[in-house]
């Protein structure tokens, strides 16, 4: 198998990165109460960058105390953050790895018990959640738009190679590009360049408070795959739109966390043809976006990495609960050990940081107690 073009070293808005490889933002469940950092999470990121991950992107940081998602969850909404941010960042700069900071707001889903406020939505949408959900008014919405250029400008200072917009799986961008949460008459509803206008906003916010020489990233759904939600053809204009507002690289996900069949992060992946799961909308995608593609959703074998990457489909490969299992995988590969991740796609990883105990493979968690009875 010829591997080489996924080892090679490449550079994304001079971000030089030292494969293809990119670890896809998860929610640990490691950060304090108030979203400061941990030992526990620079451990996790530092052993990520000495397993070889090319580009790790961060923990979903929330912008805004509003936009809180859930417990424990990563914060970069107060400047009070930058130190616990800057020893994040650092220690897996000493590990030869490279991270980017992804930014994000709940809104419709924001943990109303956690910040004590109405969570804030594009349109007070019935049917999706039990309890009340309130529009954003025209200046709520400038402000948060405000929030994501103050949390980029944070992410600088606490030494992040770069930023990703989170505007996928169902999260407040993501909720503005699906008919399902926008039901706006106004200018930020209606057809998908109305759809998208929050989005370009915060592309334009971020470009004008970090520089042009910045990499910033945005994650976007390829579709919603629920009933009326996000198309794939309304997901590829928001593609070009990024492109046309300065974006640097396009990681392409899809599904809402509301659809656990069609869900981001889908079981049962045990042979090649469930794997990449989204590779057919990412050939759409670069049929009309003209900046790296970064594919994620249910990447396990290398043979079908190597394939994507070498046919053009996508020019990075993005994972996230194979490296909960196994944080040195890229290394492995690397050194000629082929077998596929060893993640068996069950999910149960997000139980423990449920719990509060924060994320791990509870299989290998299981395997290594065993060993050490």
């Amino acid at each position: 198998m010829n591997t080489g073009k996924l080892f090679e070293t490449t550079q994304i808005n001079g971000m030089t990165l030292a494969n293809r490889f990119v670890r896809s933002a998860t929610w640990e469940g490691m950060a304090s109460d108030e979203g400061t950092v941990t030992p526990d999470l620079v451990n996790l990121n530092a052993e990520l960058a000495r397993g070889g991950v090319g580009l790790i992107i961060s923990s979903h940081a929330y912008v805004s105390r509003a936009g809180q998602a859930g417990p424990w969850q990563l914060g970069i909404y107060d400047d009070n953050l930058i130190p616990g941010l800057a020893e994040l960042t650092a220690a897996v700069h000493h590990n030869g790895g490279r991270i980017v900071a992804q930014l994000a707001h709940a809104g419709f889903h924001a943990a109303g018990k956690l910040t004590g406020q109405v969570p804030l939505a594009p349109s007070a949408v019935e049917g999706l959640a039990k309890a009340p959900r309130r529009a954003l008014e025209e200046g709520e919405i400038l402000g948060i738009v405000e929030a994501f250029a103050a949390a980029a400008e944070r992410a600088r200072k606490s030494g992040f190679d770069g930023v990703q917009i989170h505007a996928a799986h169902g999260y407040l961008l993501s909720q503005f590009l699906s008919p399902i949460y926008n039901q706006r008459q106004d200018r930020f509803g209606g057809d998908i360049e109305n759809r998208a206008r929050v989005l370009c906003m915060v592309l334009e916010a971020l470009r004008n408070r970090v520089g042009d020489d910045y990499p910033v990233l945005v994650k976007i759904n390829s579709g919603d795959f629920f009933e009326n939600g996000l198309v794939l053809e309304d997901a590829v204009k928001v593609g070009e739109m990024m492109v046309q507002g300065g974006i640097d690289a396009v990681e392409v996900s899809g599904g809402l966390f509301i659809s656990p069949k069609m869900s981001p992060s889908r079981m049962g992946i045990h042979s090649e043809e469930k794997e990449a799961y989204f590779q057919a909308e990412a050939g759409m995608f670069r049929k009309k976006v003209d900046v790296p593609l970064i594919l994620v959703g249910g990447n396990r074998s290398l043979q079908v990495a190597e394939r994507i990457v070498s046919e053009g489909t996508a020019d990075y490969i993005s994972m996230s609960r194979p490296f909960i299992r196994e944080p040195g995988l890229v290394n492995r590969w690397k050194s000629g050990d082929h077998t596929k991740a060893a993640c068996l796609s069950d999910n149960q990883c997000f139980g423990p940081a449920r719990l509060g105990r924060g994320i791990y493979c509870v299989v290998e968690r299981g395997k290594n107690d065993d060993r050490q009875q």
